[in-house]
């Protein structure tokens, strides 16, 4: 849960950003225990429907050493770039998108670019690791279109996260302050039998 809320935390410069070329990361979906595994949704700047993203389903310990974000950004340009083909086994869909389960060890080695290890030395003093969680912790994200994006949080010790779909254009200061009390509010409860990374979602699209 926490590796996969810092994992977040630390690619969301790639929803401006890109990857690399015109790839973007356009959502980040926590899977569930006991699967050591997250999800990244990859698209152009503009994508925002499923049939425009593909996921991957990257395991989150390689080996027997923890992935790093630096591991996975590496690995997300090794995935994107080139032609790569998959076996069915490892080729299904989640939410509508295209859902590919990766081995790392089938591909080559990924390394990390001079900017990348930049970028470690920079949030060390921009970002620095605390030992007081954020709570609601963000395990992960989607936009659902263009104007509709989904929080994948986590406010209590459960395994599963309860998503929030909220409106990026409307005006969020005050939602945002509200949110840890709105999430055990059931009116706005509703059910997405198409999302399995949640348990339930809290619609807060017109609120």
């Amino acid at each position: 849960m926490e590796q996969q809320a810092n994992i977040t935390r630390l690619l969301l410069h790639h929803v401006h950003a890109p990857v690399t070329g015109t790839h973007f990361i356009r959502g980040i979906l926590p899977a569930s225990a006991p699967s050591a595994v997250t999800r990244v949704v990859v698209g152009e700047a503009s994508a925002y429907t499923p049939d425009e993203l593909i996921a991957y389903e990257i395991p989150l310990q390689w080996g027997n050493e923890p992935a790093t974000v630096q591991d996975i950004t590496a690995l997300l340009r090794t995935l994107v770039t080139g032609t790569h083909i998959y076996s069915s086994d490892h080729i299904t869909q989640v939410m509508g998108m295209v859902l590919v389960r990766v081995d790392p060890s089938a591909l080559d080695t990924p390394v990390s670019t001079t900017d990348d290890r930049a970028l470690k030395i920079l949030r060390c003093f921009t970002q620095p690791s605390t030992e007081e969680r954020p709570s609601p912790l963000l395990r992960g994200f989607c936009f659902l279109d263009e104007n509709r994006l989904r929080l994948y949080l986590h406010a209590a010790e459960l395994p599963e996260a309860v998503a929030v779909d909220v409106r990026p254009s409307n005006a969020t200061t005050a939602l945002l302050a509200s949110l840890p009390s709105l999430l055990d509010e059931e009116q706005y409860w509703t059910d997405d039998d198409s999302d399995p990374h949640c348990t339930h979602v809290v619609d807060l699209t017109d609120w």
